[in-house]
């Protein structure tokens, strides 16, 4: 029986293989690696010409956790990853590294994207129930929301762990109503990119 159940379980890794390959899965993921690389060159070379021409980073993120609170910063980032992720995540992990508890304020860098990306799947449900705007965002968005409703979870995966907006992708997983428990599995993946990067950049500052 052994034997049969192996052969079941690759028929079905080969089927899912050729459906992505068909409908263009690994051609996006790699458009989208391809596309999340220079920003994350750009922000690192970013980082060192300020530091080494501008004004050194640890001085200016010391001015900002001294200057403003936790509540404050906080605040923005959530706003942020609630509404299109309009500021990069990179900037607010950074600035965890130099407050007093960097593990911690990482961790609710974390969780409050998470919760951005549940806020930004509900605006998703909700807009649909208004057309002028539920039509606007079907053109604005309408590659996201056509690649959600092919691959679903892988989407949401790459979302959470990749250089594009989690905001946008879950306000798409939203409007085609995706199953809301799936999502918030995949979107825990938010926790892993965090961690990943906090190891870059903690290094870099």
């Amino acid at each position: 029986m052994k034997p049969a159940s192996k052969s079941i379980r690759k028929s079905r890794l080969q089927l899912l293989h050729q459906y992505y390959s068909y409908t263009g899965f690994y051609k996006f993921l790699g458009t989208s690696l391809k596309k999340a690389l220079p920003p994350i060159l750009l922000f690192i070379a970013a980082l060192l010409i300020i530091n080494f021409c501008v004004i050194n980073i640890n001085d200016l993120l010391h001015y900002v956790t001294t200057t403003y609170t936790d509540i404050v910063v906080y605040s923005v980032f959530f706003a942020s990853e609630s509404l299109l992720g309009l500021i990069p995540p990179e900037i607010f992990i950074a600035w965890s590294d130099k407050t007093s508890t960097p593990i911690l304020s990482l961790t609710i860098l974390a969780t409050l994207s998470y919760l951005g990306g549940i806020i930004s799947y509900g605006i998703g449900r909700s807009i649909t129930k208004i057309p002028k705007i539920h039509t606007y965002l079907e053109v604005k968005m309408a590659k996201h929301i056509k690649n959600t409703r092919k691959w679903g979870g892988f989407l949401i995966v790459v979302g959470a762990l990749l250089p594009i907006p989690f905001s946008i992708t879950s306000i798409a997983a939203g409007m085609i109503k995706y199953s809301f428990i799936n999502y918030l599995l995949f979107g825990l993946l938010r926790f892993l990119r965090f961690a990943l990067y906090a190891i870059a950049i903690f290094n870099l500052v």
